[in-house]
């Protein structure tokens, strides 16, 4: 089948079957363009939530539909493909009470550690966190969580990605380490795990160099999964829906470089934009996701083989809840 006539399967299975599809911003374009609704991460959970068909078909990474499933446990959910996130991949429980212990042979106990987790991680990371009394953030609201967790007069142990947990201490004047560099964590206030954005990670000093000298009034965009040097140098740093918006109000003659997933910079407009990168910056595991795997999980739906289901336990449910609601309560 070619892709217009897959396109026609996907929509007649999607309406008999009443289900909703939901991509990330990162997604093809064939499989963006068949989403009821785009967002990033937490926004396409938070709406699948409270989504009223029985079904959901998530176009994402495997740690996106688990959010769904803890928010929404009787919700049926479903992946064309259960991508791993590169960064959410970096980190386990294992390596979470791993690195717990290294801080506590640095000489800080269990009851000075509260840790945050970017939303980037799995379920299990997210209950071990919920486990400690930690939080769950977004890079979108990163600072106010780590605003509220620095009353505890604790130290904050951020998984998984060092360079938001970086970025957002450097503009908070905090000072941040990287667990097991050989720093000692005691003299930082945020504990980072050595985890990294393998897209982010491609953005480069020398790339904005590159682009101020051959158009001295552009703009510089990034995510705060970029280096800190790279948003150092930024004119704007922001999450996903950050970006989409700032961009969305600069006039059209205004030439921008954006420091972020490819197939999202290449929807924002046509004029005047430019992927800060000479290397095609486009996330290998969101892009696995494909027309005819949508096709099959509906199939399978259909003829109740229910394949690519997504499954948590109650425990890890739970606890997982309770890192991710104390988010939503601030």
């Amino acid at each position: 089948m070619n892709n217009t006539e897959l396109k026609e399967r996907i929509i007649t299975l999607k309406n008999e079957l009443h289900v909703s599809i939901v991509a990330h911003f990162y997604q093809k374009d064939e499989v963006f363009d068949l989403a009821d609704f785009a967002g990033d991460s937490l926004q396409l959970a938070q709406w699948a939530a409270l989504d009223k068909n029985p079904f959901l078909v998530f176009c994402g990474v495997g740690f996106m539909g688990q959010s769904v499933k803890i928010l929404a446990p009787e919700k049926r959910v479903f992946m064309p493909k259960i991508a791993c996130c590169a960064m959410a991949r970096m980190i386990d429980a294992d390596y979470f009470d791993a690195n717990v212990q290294l801080l506590n042979e640095a000489g800080i106990p269990n009851e000075n550690i509260l840790p945050i987790t970017y939303i980037n991680s799995s379920a299990e990371v997210k209950a071990r966190v919920g486990m400690m009394g930690g939080y769950v953030c977004t890079s979108s609201n990163a600072k106010k969580i780590i605003t509220q967790a620095l009353k505890s007069n604790k130290k904050i142990m951020f998984v998984p990605d060092r360079c938001l947990g970086q970025n957002i201490a450097k503009e908070m004047g905090l000072k941040a380490c990287v667990i097991g560099d050989g720093s000692d964590p005691k003299n930082a206030d945020i504990l980072c795990y050595n985890g990294f954005c393998s897209v982010h990670q491609l953005f480069d000093v020398e790339d904005i160099t590159f682009y101020r000298e051959k158009y001295p009034t552009i703009l510089i965009v990034t995510h705060p999964e970029c280096k800190p040097e790279v948003c150092d140098q930024s004119d704007f740093v922001g999450s996903t829906s950050q970006i989409i918006e700032y961009v969305a109000k600069l006039p059209l003659t205004q030439k921008v470089a954006i420091g972020t997933e490819y197939n999202m910079i290449k929807r924002l407009r046509k004029e005047n934009t430019y992927v800060l990168s000479s290397t095609k910056p486009e996330c290998p595991t969101m892009n696995e996701t494909t027309l005819e795997d949508v096709y099959n999980t509906l199939l399978s739906i259909k003829e109740e083989r229910f394949e690519n289901e997504i499954q948590i336990s109650e425990e890890t449910r739970e606890w997982a809840f309770k890192a991710l609601n104390r988010m939503f309560e601030l």
